[in-house]
Formats: structure tokens, C-alpha cells, sequence
């Protein structure tokens, strides 16, 4: 708790106050650092500090509740391929990967894409945000890339994105999961 010192009438005599009312959350958990907000799942509120296994459970949570939703009224999976790749870099390599899962599992999909953009924000990549626009008007029901770097290497950014697929009604499935990046 943050205190004042004053100045008092003698040399020798410090008077401490301390203010009455706290500024501070009551959980220190509950302090944010960050310049993007906290997300808050079911599990409580994730920040940098989720580690590799909090991401993977988070991640397969949502794609085995839609998944499971879809299976359950006999709905096709469809699913946008993704990759990230770098400016000039081919994404064909990377695209076949997705396409082999998206065959071994039986899904359909109907939009192929990827961004050039570099390691930029998922938010502000064009390609992506096609994505969540087609999750929205329910072209698509969830996104496949190959590993969790076509979405960030930042754990925040990461699970960011993750929720903001989640709460467009998608999923995320990666060909390598989160700890064989």
C-alpha cells in the first residue's frame, strides 16, 4: 500500500499516513501489466504468464465443445485453412498440412488463405479477419493452421486470439500443437 511521508514539527519525528481507502485490487492476481486487457474464460483470466499447457487445454477445449455441438445435430465441419507466412515466403508447404488434416478428419473447406503480413498483430491481418467474418455469417465453423505460430508466438496475443474465435461461435485446430511449435 503506497504510504505519505510528511514533514513534522520536529527533526527527528516522521509522521506515516496511509490513506483509508485502498486503490489497490483486493486480489493481487487481479493487477494487469499488460497493454491489452485481461481475457476472462472460464478458467479465470489468462495472461502472459498461461503457460504452453494452459493454451493447449484452453484451445482443445473449444474445438471439442463445437465439434461436439456440430456432431451432435449432424452438421459437416467446415473450416478456413490458414497459414502465416513470411513477406515472399510460399505457403503451399504449409497449406498441404492443413489440408491433410482437414482429410483425415472429413472436413470441409471451403476457404484457403494466408497472410504475408509477418508476425503482425492476428487482429490486423486481412486475411484473418476474413476469417472471423466468415465464422460470424457462418460460412465456416472454425480455422486449421499448422502450429501456433501462424496465430503468435506471444502467449497473450495468443490466447487473445483464441477467445476472440470462441466468442465468434469458432474453434482453432493446429496440425502441431502448442508444445511441438
Amino acid at each position: 500500500m503506497p504510504t505519505i511521508t510528511t514533514k513534522a514539527k520536529r527533526a527527528d519525528e516522521v509522521r506515516v499516513l496511509r490513506p483509508s481507502v485502498s486503490y489497490l485490487p483486493a486480489r493481487p492476481s487481479a493487477l494487469h501489466t499488460s497493454s491489452r486487457p485481461p481475457l476472462h474464460t472460464a478458467g479465470g483470466f489468462l495472461r502472459e504468464e498461461a503457460n504452453t499447457a494452459q493454451l493447449l487445454a484452453l484451445r482443445e477445449a473449444f474445438l471439442n465443445r463445437a465439434v461436439q455441438r456440430l456432431a451432435a445435430t449432424g452438421t459437416p465441419v467446415r473450416v478456413g485453412r490458414y497459414t502465416l507466412v513470411k513477406p515472399g515466403q510460399d505457403p503451399a508447404g504449409r497449406l498441404a498440412e492443413t489440408q491433410a488434416v482437414v482429410h483425415r478428419l472429413s472436413w470441409q473447406a471451403p476457404i484457403t488463405t494466408y497472410d504475408s503480413t509477418g508476425m503482425a498483430d492476428p487482429a490486423i491481418r486481412p486475411q484473418m479477419a476474413r476469417l472471423y467474418a466468415a465464422i460470424c455469417r457462418g460460412e465456416i465453423h472454425g480455422i486449421v493452421a499448422v502450429s501456433r505460430v501462424d496465430i503468435s508466438t506471444f502467449p497473450c496475443v495468443y490466447a487473445d486470439t483464441l477467445t476472440a474465435i470462441q466468442a465468434r461461435g469458432g474453434f482453432l485446430a493446429l496440425v502441431r500443437n502448442e508444445i511441438a511449435i
